[in-house]
């Protein structure tokens, strides 16, 4: 008999030591499955691309229908009662107007017109817009994203900024070009960019031209503008407002751009076409993702009764694939993301501009982590049934 006995068997390692150990043979598997391993990954990266772009497209196109409220320079809204959203609408009293300005908390209100033109092309031709009467020298209606001109040009005669993204639509439009909006000949003063919702683009004018265009009484307006007074509460002053304008509805800035968005999620077809393809980029990333993950688990199952014949069990099994699939997750997600990104800086125009916000690019991360870990949950009930004699077979 040996003089020295062998040491005595503990037992199994330590939990930390059971997570270390079943990590570090998860990244072997893949390290030695070199070409499975890349076709899940190209699965998670097709996956994250597709969604992150969908998502990001439907993101642009409700900040193209809410831009006029995110950059109206005013803290609250004068609305007739019952609009669903900013639309071409029955126009208010001037009297609402009156009446707001001399309303507790407000510095200062002005008028705002809203309404669908048509300009006439040379050649015959007509194209459609959307003119915003807004007063000088304020201003609070707009324009923004001036790449020439200046707000104060519209003070001229006849003066209309128009969109730069319209300047060939309107026959070669260049400041001081002439051209007839709903038989009024007007002249190009300046040019914005990027000002095309879902829908005609927007075209700015001072007030009193703007109702010319629309053919609206001077004792009318579509809306009211109206700033707080500095140190006054906004929600304060609005329900005082509203008290004094029953008739009317009064709405904050962030709430008539809520107001926007649930129209156009709930009533119009750009949240049912765009909310639903949304939608399914999300399940068919899931079912790519899935699909890659089990084909993986199904290719090595030996590998896992192997593993079940040296004494794994199925919570360290799960240990692996969790490992795994947080991996290809990671991976593919930051590969996806920085695809997608660069795709967007390319197809970036007037017309369509992705939205990616920093929160997208988190919320993608988690979304593709939290698919990958379900899916090699799915795969786990693969990987249970294994018998460990499967490996002397």
């Amino acid at each position: 008999m040996s003089a020295r006995m062998a040491a005595p068997i503990r037992g199994r390692a330590g939990y930390l030591a059971r997570v270390w150990i079943m990590a570090a043979i998860g990244l072997r598997m893949m390290a030695h499955d070199r070409l499975k391993t890349v076709g899940t990954l190209l699965g998670v990266v097709f996956a994250t691309v597709l969604s992150f772009q969908q998502l990001g497209t439907f993101l642009g196109l409700l900040q193209k229908n809410t831009m006029l409220a995110d950059n109206v320079a005013a803290d609250l809204w004068v609305t007739p009662r019952g609009l669903p959203t900013l639309q071409d609408t029955a126009p208010m009293s001037m009297s609402v107007l009156y009446r707001a300005r001399t309303a507790p908390g407000v510095a200062w209100a002005e008028p705002m017109l809203y309404g669908g033109a048509a300009a006439k092309v040379p050649g015959g031709t007509t194209e459609a817009m959307t003119v915003i009467g807004t007063r000088l020298p304020r201003g609070a209606g707009g324009p923004w994203n001036i790449v020439a001109g200046a707000t104060s040009d519209l003070a001229w005669p006849d003066a209309m900024f128009f969109d730069d993204n319209q300047r060939d639509k309107l026959g070669g439009l260049n400041l001081g070009s002439v051209r007839e909006v709903n038989g009024h000949r007007v002249r190009a003063v300046g040019f914005t960019w990027g000002l095309q919702p879902f829908g005609p683009p927007y075209a700015f004018a001072d007030f009193d031209t703007a109702r010319s265009l629309l053919r609206i009484a001077s004792d009318q307006t579509h809306f009211v503008l109206a700033g707080v007074a500095p140190g006054r509460d906004v929600e304060a002053v609005r329900r005082a407002l509203q008290a004094r304008l029953p008739d009317a509805e009064v709405l904050t800035k962030a709430q008539m751009q809520q107001k926007i968005v649930r129209y156009l999620l709930t009533q119009s077809s750009l949240g049912i076409s765009f909310g639903t393809s949304t939608l399914f980029a999300l399940i068919v990333g899931f079912v790519i993702v899935g699909l890659t993950m089990f084909s993986a688990v199904v290719d090595n199952l030996r590998e896992f009764g192997t593993l079940k014949a040296i004494g794994a069990t199925n919570g360290d099994l799960a240990l692996v694939l969790l490992v795994q699939s947080v991996v290809f997750a990671l991976a593919g997600s930051l590969v996806g993301l920085t695809l997608a990104t660069k795709m967007a800086d390319g197809i970036r125009s007037a017309d369509l501009a992705l939205v990616l916000p920093p929160w997208l690019f988190g919320a993608t991360l988690a979304a593709m982590v939290v698919m990958c870990v379900t899916a090699s949950s799915l795969a786990l009930l693969r990987v249970r049934g294994v018998e460990p004699g499967m490996v002397f077979r």
